[in-house]
Parts: C-alpha cells; sequence; structure tokens
C-alpha cells in the first residue's frame, strides 16, 4: 500500500500570523518575514505529526492511494479519515495500462475513524496480477484552518513551536510530542476496542 498526497498544504491557509503571536515574535519590523519559510516548515512538521499521531487529515486536499491487493474484496478500509469524496478508481496491469471503474461499482462508506470502499454490490473489481487498484480521494477534517476544532488547532501549534523552541536540539528522541499536545489530540486518537475480555477479578 502507498499513500502520497495529490495536492499539498499551499501557504495561505496556514496561520503564520497566529503561529507568531503565539511565539510572541514582533511585527512591523523590516526583519518581520525572514523567518516565514522557516516558521511554515515547523507548522507544515506540527500537522503531519498530528495527523500521523490520531490518523486523520486535518485541512481538506487530495490523496492518490495504491494498492497491489484489497485487505477484503467487498470493502477496502481507508488509511486516513475522514474521507469526503472519492473521486475516481481505476485498476493497472502490469503494464502500467489503466482502466477506470466506474462509480457504480463501488461506493464511499464514511466513517470518522475507519471509512471505505465498498462494492456496490458483490465484491470489488479484480486487481491483475502484477498490477494494482489506484484510488484517487479527498480527504479532511477542515476546508480552512478557521475551521478546525478550536483543541486540534492549539495542539498544532503548540507542537510547531515546541520544534522551534528545540530546532537546535539533536538529542530529542524520535516521536518527541509534549504532554500538552498529546492531551488535546487524545480524544481524536483512533479507538482500539477488545472483546471477549473480562474485566479485572470478574467472574470467568
Amino acid at each position: 500500500m502507498m499513500l502520497t498526497e495529490d495536492t499539498t498544504l499551499p501557504a495561505p491557509p496556514l496561520p503564520l500570523a497566529a503561529f507568531k503571536a503565539h511565539l510572541h515574535l514582533g511585527t512591523g519590523f523590516t526583519e518581520a518575514g525572514l523567518q516565514d519559510d522557516l516558521l511554515d516548515g515547523f507548522l507544515r512538521a506540527a500537522i503531519a505529526a498530528v495527523e500521523s499521531r490520531i490518523g486523520k487529515a486535518l485541512l481538506q486536499r487530495a490523496f492518490i492511494l495504491e494498492l497491489p491487493r484489497w485487505v477484503d474484496p467487498t470493502g477496502q478500509p481507508l488509511p486516513i479519515a475522514p474521507v469526503t469524496q472519492i473521486t475516481a478508481l481505476a485498476l493497472r496491469d502490469a503494464a502500467g495500462l489503466e482502466t477506470p471503474i466506474a462509480p457504480q461499482r463501488w461506493r464511499l462508506e464514511r466513517d470518522m475513524q475507519r471509512p471505505c470502499l465498498r462494492a456496490a454490490g458483490g465484491v470489488l473489481p479484480a486487481i491483475p496480477a502484477g498490477g494494482s487498484a489506484i484510488l484517487h480521494f479527498q480527504a479532511g477534517m477542515a476546508p480552512e484552518w478557521g475551521a478546525l476544532p478550536a483543541d486540534l488547532a492549539q495542539a498544532v501549534l503548540m507542537l510547531a513551536a515546541h520544534f522551534y523552541e528545540y530546532r537546535h536540539e539533536t538529542g530529542l528522541g524520535r516521536g518527541c510530542m509534549p504532554f500538552g499536545v498529546t492531551s488535546l489530540i487524545e480524544r481524536y486518537r483512533p479507538l482500539r476496542l477488545s472483546l471477549g475480555t473480562s474485566a479485572p477479578g470478574g467472574a470467568a
């Protein structure tokens, strides 16, 4: 499975001004914009880190998913949520020739945790040997920064500020995320249910 972004986040929707205010950076000076590229990079890194931790795209954009096989021929779970629209499905053979699949043969099963590409009836079309299925879709929680839930927006700013503060630190472990950030994003993480397990001390 390979998931790639078909469109990256453009600069204007990113909260650069809000990030500068969060960092208490001065404004109105001739040097005010000298760090913009640096701050933009920290914002993008923070967004990517939060998205990876919660399994959800924050701002809406296009993705491409390439699959060598279906997990389940009746329905393929999608690796990121929430998916707002599936725009195209095609099968690519071993020679690289793509065949579009009519939208009448599949549908999107919307879910905030685990959206799914479902067969409209029966099973999804067979993927050619040595080939792949190519799925184009749109995903994201909000069309713009101002429409994001306030706790997620704050988590991104806090994490970006953390990256900025420790930008010269080489000893931080991989995946380092401050507790304040993890507490803000915790409720958005995928649910993990354990079935058939008795409570501690309960009857067998």
